[in-house]
């Protein structure tokens, strides 16, 4: 066992004598030492409760024979975070987790992990941790949030944070009063868990169980469901058969994991942080996966589900029909279905167990909401290394579209024109400098794709940017483009007035330029410096690589 290192030999006597200290018995030396990597905090609500989930898994480990030791991590609400200086340090955060899970796993020895994650950096942080160590470990995620419950008059509908983002356009519109915009955000938000669409968080964590890393249930149980206790309980147990079977996450998330993975992203029309998130579990797990592969597989993946914000369904209507295994019954021959997971059983084996109780929540491949995944990667002269759109929540007359171009150098700037009404139909908005190196820290953009949204704009007005999009976004909003601008891209060329050509179904994005036109305007503009230029963005900024890879640091 690798905590052999602490605790045998007569020259770990004072190893042994400090971790004495923390309570073991001498018995309990002999037995394998389970991390439990918590990442709970007071701050975010996803993640309130998993010190309560946390308790649960380390019976489980207990009950099988370990000896659980909790730690945490830090952990980012990008709800909170978003449209101000704090979102800079969002995706930032990921590379922190990774890095600090690697310190305290070596540095104690652990035979195995638990990873408790539950929101958007966290999730991906952990699994780049987990490929990187190659420690036997499982994932147990805090469960999504119920949807809130609005009333008024006789009726009641189901509301999400989401809701409250897109009520602010409206109600800067005057559609709705600011009283009525103050009884959305009392109800959006009911209680803990990760935000109730098939945002980023809940992307993830539902992309965890298809990689193989969690047991079925992990993305879909709600949080404030006893069964998520229940599943953390499973998961403390489960550790120890992969502790006893010597079973290595690079075991299990393969270059097929990863297109599983994708696969049920494109069925479930998930984030386009996927994307980004996905390509840096892969480079942790020294696995080539092209961005071109996503479009492969866009391309044989029908979209099953139309969640928030594509639709009106939430998390909890996706568990209810069935969860991931339901998900990967229907596209079950379209999957690696040998591929090996931490329950012990493969792919095929939990998707042919399944059952599918709801037809519309998770439709059939013969009555799919579209033929294609809901994601695609745009390639063109504006974003050679590549772009991406979620496709399944883009309306149909913006899936071709060309207009010219309203360029901004921040989005602050552009969420100015948007309260202003400066945006006219047909535009392309284009957002720059907010990529890894520029924002610095690729920033999410719901608010302004938000207002759009809010202010009907949704329908005749595109965004293309460099930074990224919340997963809770929707229209025609294209991000990750690059190489993004501080680093030289053809986005930092492009002018007022340029034609922008969007055609998601064929996977192109170009400006109406000439190749010479690019390269002369690029030579003229002058090298992009930060508004931040000390501490960790400093150091980010000069370490990260771009979004097509990942926005991963260099090796």
């Amino acid at each position: 066992m690798r905590s052999e290192a602490v605790k045998k030999g007569i020259e770990r006597a004072p190893h042994r004598s400090l971790i004495h200290a923390l309570g073991v018995s001498p018995e309990e030396m002999n037995r394998p030492f389970i991390g439990i990597v918590n990442s709970f905090t007071e701050v975010v609500p996803g993640h309130t409760h998993l010190a309560r989930l946390a308790s649960a898994v380390k019976s489980g480990v207990r009950e099988a024979g370990g000896v659980p030791f909790e730690f945490n991590t830090i952990a980012v609400c990008d709800g909170i975070a978003m449209n101000h200086r704090g979102m800079k340090y969002s995706l930032p955060s990921r590379e922190l987790i990774c890095d600090s899970i690697e310190i305290m796993a070596e540095a104690h020895a652990f035979d195995g992990l638990v990873f408790m994650p539950n929101c958007d950096k966290v999730i991906p942080g952990m699994l780049m941790a987990a490929v990187r160590l190659n420690i036997p470990c499982v994932f147990i995620s805090g469960g999504p949030m119920m949807a809130g419950q609005l009333t008024r008059g006789n009726k009641t509908s189901a509301v999400d944070l989401n809701s409250v983002f897109e009520a602010v356009g409206k109600a800067k519109r005057g559609d709705i009063t600011e009283k009525e915009l103050a009884e959305l955000e009392q109800a959006a938000c009911p209680g803990c868990g990760s935000c109730s669409g098939m945002f980023t968080a809940n992307t993830m964590n539902c992309l965890t169980e298809a990689l193989g890393m969690a047991l079925p249930g992990n993305g879909t149980i709600p949080a404030i469901d006893s069964k998520r206790n229940m599943l953390a309980y499973e998961a403390g147990r489960t550790v120890m058969d992969v502790v006893r079977n010597d079973l290595r996450p690079r075991q299990i998330i393969t270059e097929k994991a990863i297109s599983n993975a994708f696969m049920v992203d494109m069925a479930l029309g998930g984030s386009t942080n996927s994307v980004l998130h996905l390509l840096a579990v892969a480079n942790e797990a020294e696995i080539d996966f092209p961005l071109t592969r996503v479009n492969e597989l866009s391309d044989i993946t029908p979209c099953l589900c139309k969640l928030r914000p594509a639709g009106n369904y939430h998390i909890e209507d996706l568990n209810r029909a069935g969860g991931i295994p339901a998900v990967m019954a229907r596209i079950r021959d379209l999957m690696y279905s040998n591929q090996p997971t931490v329950n012990g059983s493969t792919i095929g084996e939990i998707a042919d167990s399944a059952l599918i109780f709801d037809d519309d929540v998770i439709r059939s491949i013969d009555k799919a909401y579209a033929d294609k995944g809901g994601l695609a990667v745009l390639f063109g002269n504006i974003a050679p290394e590549g772009a991406v759109v979620k496709r399944a929540a883009v309306a149909p007359e913006m899936m071709v579209h060309k207009g010219p171009a309203h360029v901004f150098d921040s989005e602050e700037a552009a969420t100015r024109a948007i309260l202003d009404d400066q945006i006219k139909s047909g535009e392309v908005l284009v957002i720059r400098y907010e990529g890894p190196r520029g924002g610095p820290g690729m920033r999410e953009m719901l608010t302004p794709t938000s207002l759009l949204s809010g202010m009907g704009r949704d329908k005749d007005v595109a965004l293309i940017t460099d930074g990224r999009f919340s997963g809770a976004t929707r229209g025609a909003a294209i991000g990750h483009v690059s190489p993004e601008a501080a680093s030289g891209g053809a986005i930092a060329a492009l002018r007022n007035g340029d034609i922008i050509s969007i055609d998601i179904p064929n996977y192109r994005l170009n400006a109406e330029l000439n190749q010479g036109e690019l390269e002369d305007r690029l030579k003229t503009i002058k090298k992009h410096c930060a508004g931040i230029q000390s501490g960790y963005l400093k150091r980010y900024a000069e370490k990260v690589t771009s979004a097509s890879t990942g926005a991963v640091y260099q090796k």
